[in-house]
């Protein structure tokens, strides 16, 4: 192993999203799958304490109350905000379409993590921000695949020198999402940027900024009668030297061999690759992974990096200690605050206006 490489793999391990220096309760508004799968084994996992969980269905704020020790459970916002202390942090993970049912009963200038997307429409993203703004709500959206490990890794080895000008960047998704998991989607007239490809579309955000404009077409899947749109191609322009692109397939229930679900990006210096394991074999998943190559090695191979944990659900580590250190003071930015939520969101209606619109036609 070369100095290099040591400097790179050290850099990886190094990487963490912020903490903060003194933990504050936890009150989650919600108790469907990403709490149970996500939100409480990642809070678990990182020492931070929920001291509340409230549903509407009260019996299964019971259930993940008494299953993950706890100390109280409501089958009421109003209830559970009574009882939230004076330096709770809310963890709100309600479909879209509820956002605005829960913000209105959260006390002035809570500090509260939503979960994506911020409302199903720009128009709602515009109602939540003014919200947010107006009672002085710290928010922010929890876009976490920017604190997956392997991301943070790769944002190391970006700062240690690997990729030098970045002019390339890809995200490819092709397997099989068993949508059905989620009952409130059955319904939902848009599926696939919206609850799935704007984290992607987010974390290309994160890396380069607003882009100049999109073209994108989202399309149905004959094998998913009833559902919306759950394919997409989407090119975000970025000038004339940089491509950057999202493609994804959510029907691909074929040969693992044929399925990848992936980020690169390539520079004038080398190139680095993150594998992204829970959408393969969801909601089981496979191991995240972590690699780069460099222009000037004398062999041009790609070379693992190990990475400490998965987006799932590791990186819900990262955002709410990215929320919390914010709160006490401790960093001084918060990237998924609601301004940049709503900017993020602002993309997706481009893609979706993008999609509606008629492709060039052929000259004659």
């Amino acid at each position: 192993m070369d100095s290099k490489e040591k400097l790179y793999i050290t850099a990886v391990k190094q990487a963490a999203a912020p903490r903060p220096k003194m933990v504050r309760p936890i009150v989650v508004l919600g108790a469907g799958g990403i709490i149970r799968a996500a939100h409480l084994p990642a809070y678990h996992k990182a020492g931070y304490r929920v001291v509340a969980i409230a549903d509407i269905a009260q019996d299964r704020a019971a259930e993940l109350a008494s299953e993950w020790k706890i100390e109280r459970s409501f089958g009421s916002i109003a209830d559970a905000v009574r009882f939230a202390p004076a330096d709770v942090i809310f963890d709100v993970a309600v479909p879209a379409s509820q956002i605005m049912t829960i913000l209105p009963q959260l006390p002035t200038g809570a500090a509260v993590l939503l979960q994506k997307p911020m409302g199903e429409t720009l128009e709602e993203a515009k109602t939540i921000r003014d919200h947010c703004r107006q009672h002085g709500l710290t928010l922010a959206v929890n876009f976490q695949l920017r604190y997956a490990p392997n991301n943070l890794g790769a944002v190391a080895l970006a700062s240690a020198g690997v990729l030098g000008e970045l002019h390339d960047m890809e995200v490819q998704v092709r397997t099989y999402t068993p949508w059905k998991l989620w009952m409130f989607l059955a319904t939902a007239p848009r599926l696939e940027v919206l609850y799935h490809s704007i984290h992607y579309l987010d974390l290309i955000r994160s890396w380069l900024g607003n882009p100049i404009g999109v073209y994108a077409r989202t399309v149905r899947n004959p094998q998913c009668a009833g559902l919306a749109a759950t394919k997409s191609s989407i090119v975000l322009d970025y000038g004339d030297w940089k491509r950057v692109f999202v493609v994804t397939n959510h029907g691909h229930d074929l040969a693992e061999e044929s399925q990848c679900s992936f980020v690169q990006w390539e520079g004038t210096q080398g190139a680095m690759r993150m594998d992204m394991g829970v959408n393969l074999d969801y909601p089981k998943g496979q191991p995240d992974t972590l690699s780069y190559v460099l222009r000037d090695s004398e062999d041009r191979k790609w070379r693992s990096v190990p990475v400490c944990g998965n987006w799932f659900p590791d990186a819900f580590v990262g955002s709410m200690g990215a929320l919390q250190a914010y709160v006490e003071g401790s960093v001084a930015e918060l990237p998924t605050g609601f301004e940049s939520a709503y900017e993020t969101m602002a993309l997706v209606e481009a893609v979706y206006r993008s999609s509606a619109k008629p492709g060039e036609p052929l000259p004659l």
